[in-house]
């Protein structure tokens, strides 16, 4: 019987994965009658994840070059993993190996497949001015910053790609309404505002997580015991699920928004 707390652990440590390094459209589809996720860069599919309810099976094709690198890394896998790789068909174009994953540890063998597949795309956010809000989030990559870091018109290409990650069926020119300003919480710690103003901006629910800090007597969430957890993250959660998502749409309408941004 599977796990269910490691099974979801595998969907999002996948997702953790995938965003944290590649730079790949997200696209649902159909293996033969089975719900699938894709991750595509352009046409060309890398990797592709067909959904059960108990396990997931990860389709990764080696062509001759990604094979090779294999076959000098082999004794790296376990041994569940050479037997797919031996004993899967190899076509006009490449192995197709169809790997089922329901523990951790098996998606970390998946990784490195994935890692001879592709070498890292996604280039890390720059850290020299970065600006850090107290759940971790990166406030000069925020589309509610009011710090100088976010021009106009690049706050409204922020609300677009929100927009469609989040609520798609909201019209831009109402998501643009939703969208009020926050001074970040340096300038609370440093008393840029007063605790009126800071009451009126947490009482407008711009920010529930310092409402949750609050609640629980703490000044930020990283104080917490148990910090990183869903309240601090209001990005997109990481689970492999039937959902569209464009490469750029990752980048800068949820990784901002996720604790250590996946490592970026």
């Amino acid at each position: 019987m599977t796990n269910s707390s490691e099974f979801q652990k595998v969907s999002e440590e996948t997702m953790r994965f995938m965003r944290g390094k590649y730079r790949l459209d997200e696209v649902p589809g159909k293996y033969y009658d089975i719900d699938c996720l894709k991750f595509k860069q352009g046409k060309k599919t890398i990797l592709s994840i067909n959904i059960h309810d108990d396990h997931y099976d990860f389709q990764v094709i080696f062509g001759k070059a990604e094979r090779g690198k294999f076959e000098k890394q082999r004794d790296e896998f376990p041994l569940s993993i050479k037997e797919i790789y031996d004993s899967s068909k190899t076509h006009y174009d490449g192995k197709w190996m169809l790997i089922p994953v329901s523990d951790l540890d098996t998606l970390e063998a998946i990784k490195k497949l994935i890692l001879i597949k592709k070498k890292p795309n996604r280039k890390p956010f720059s850290r020299e001015q970065a600006i850090y809000s107290d759940c971790g989030h990166r406030c000069d990559l925020c589309v509610h910053y009011s710090g100088g870091t976010v021009s106009d018109e690049f706050r409204l290409e922020l609300i677009e790609r929100i927009n469609r990650v989040y609520s798609p069926e909201t019209l831009l020119e109402d998501a643009i309404k939703t969208h009020p300003l926050c001074p970040g919480c340096e300038k609370a710690h440093s008393g840029g505002f007063n605790s009126d103003e800071k009451l009126n901006l947490h009482a407008n629910g711009l920010c529930e997580q310092k409402k949750c800090a609050a609640i629980k007597g703490i000044d930020k969430c990283s104080n917490c015991s148990g910090y990183p957890c869903p309240k601090a993250t209001a990005g997109w959660p990481p689970r492999i699920e039937l959902k569209h998502v464009l490469a750029d749409d990752v980048t800068w309408a949820i990784l901002p928004y996720i604790d250590g941004q996946y490592g970026n």
